[in-house]
């Protein structure tokens, strides 16, 4: 038995309260690896996160980490990370929950972002469960088995199905993922844990499967705020000032509410959370100011419907070409442009975001945090489909008064819901 640390079992700790023991080497890699392999046997077959996992390559992983001197052990020391299955492991398969893919091969070949992930020390885990190609919103298809970490009648969200699925159920610490339209803010709300999607290309994209070269951004999950902060020192998102020494005080902050023009979606937990959210932030003294995005904004889903739309066609064309009948429908009507999406369409989108963007930043510059909806209500049953993409990429912005969760204007974050 794996011994206990401060009265709790090592699978329940946060990455920054279990680091400092690892690093120092007062709880082996080993020990802490066997106490969540622990925690997977008894949870893997409710919540169905992982699509390769290999316990003796994971131990063998560790014992490794183990035999490092201290004075060599990166910032991310044992601590482990899950890797959605849209990017490359040289250890591990890669097969992007594609029949034209499915292997017990290994990649061969790591993504940047894990060869960053690995240099800081960090033990990579196991691959997790995503939509097919990370696209649109296909539940229990394929690989794609995984129920919400909270309620196994319910999805779990997608793209990023299993990495908020396996975090949140304190399966693993940390964990990768991507979003193209809401794939980690979405699943992060959903499971209960936090979700961070950084500003497009604060993460390097080298190695990731593509449908938008736009929209598609690497981010990751967590159980607490301080380990989005280690895991955004780890891949060097900063913001262009310094975040301030003195902490970020709710007393006198001016804290925006914008519902957006998909409001009338919201459901009755949505509304409920955004209230509650309201009350509290008053009740710590902070000043909250609800405003409405001028109305050029209700245009932004179809502009991001037509990027996404017509760089798809381009970004699946060889999969199709290749083995059309092994694709998704979805994506095979990417290809086939079935929405009809004109160049110049996709043009009209590009330059309709990039025209709203200055807007945005002058109407966010008023507060010290804009807070948004990262969905409609909470996450439905059933786990045919991974829920409604429509209140995707909320902005929360700290444009004067940065704390280390809003490392840069156009960072968004989803926060637990449970917590």
């Amino acid at each position: 038995m794996t011994a206990r640390v401060n009265g709790k079992e090592p699978w329940q700790l946060t990455a920054t309260e279990i680091s400092p023991y690892l690093r120092k080497g007062e709880l082996k890699v080993e020990d802490y690896v066997k106490s969540l392999l622990s925690r997977i046997h008894q949870r893997d077959s409710a919540v169905r996160a992982w699509v390769f996992f290999s316990p003796s390559l994971i131990l063998q992983r560790a014992k490794e980490l183990d035999d490092l001197p201290l004075d060599q052990r990166g910032p991310l020391f044992g601590l482990p990370v899950a890797v959605k299955d849209v990017i490359l492991t040289k250890d591990m398969p890669t097969q992007y929950n594609s029949r034209m893919f499915q292997t017990e091969e290994a990649s061969g070949v790591d993504a940047n972002c894990v060869m960053s992930l690995r240099q800081s020390g960090a033990l990579i885990f196991g691959k997790t469960s995503t939509t097919e190609f990370a696209t649109s919103k296909q539940g229990n298809w394929h690989q794609n088995l995984t129920a919400n970490a909270r309620d196994p009648k319910r999805t779990p969200g997608g793209s990023s199905s299993g990495s908020a699925a396996a975090v949140a159920d304190c399966q693993v610490p940390f964990a990768l993922g991507t979003q193209t339209g809401g794939s980690i803010v979405r699943p992060a709300s959903f499971n209960g844990c936090y979700g961070f999607k950084p500003t497009w290309g604060a993460i390097s994209r080298e190695g990731l499967a593509q449908w938008s070269v736009t929209l598609d951004t690497c981010g990751f999950f967590t159980r607490s705020i301080d380990d989005l902060v280690v895991l955004a020192d780890a891949f060097q998102i900063k913001d262009d000032d310094p975040v301030p020494s003195k902490s970020f005080s709710l007393q006198g902050a001016k804290i925006g509410f914008c519902k957006t023009p998909n409001w009338p979606q919201a459901g009755e937990g949505t509304r409920g959370a955004m209230s509650k959210a309201q009350d509290i932030l008053t009740k710590h003294g902070a000043t909250v100011e609800e405003f409405d995005l001028p109305e050029d904004f209700d245009k932004v889903l179809g502009w991001h419907a037509a990027v996404m739309a017509g760089e798809g066609r381009t970004s699946f064309l060889g999969q199709y070409l290749t083995h059309k009948d092994l694709m998704h429908e979805t994506i095979v009507g990417h290809v086939d442009n079935v929405e009809n999406v004109s160049r110049k369409a996709q043009l009209q989108a590009y330059d309709g975001c990039a025209r709203l963007r200055p807007i945005l930043d002058e109407i966010a510059s008023k507060y010290d945090a804009v807070i948004t909806p990262s969905v409609i209500d909470e996450a439905p049953v059933g786990l045919e489909n991974t829920g409604d993409m429509v209140s995707r990429s909320p902005r929360h912005r700290s444009p004067r008064h940065r704390s280390p969760r809003h490392r840069s204007p156009r960072h968004t974050a989803t926060l637990c819901p449970v917590c």
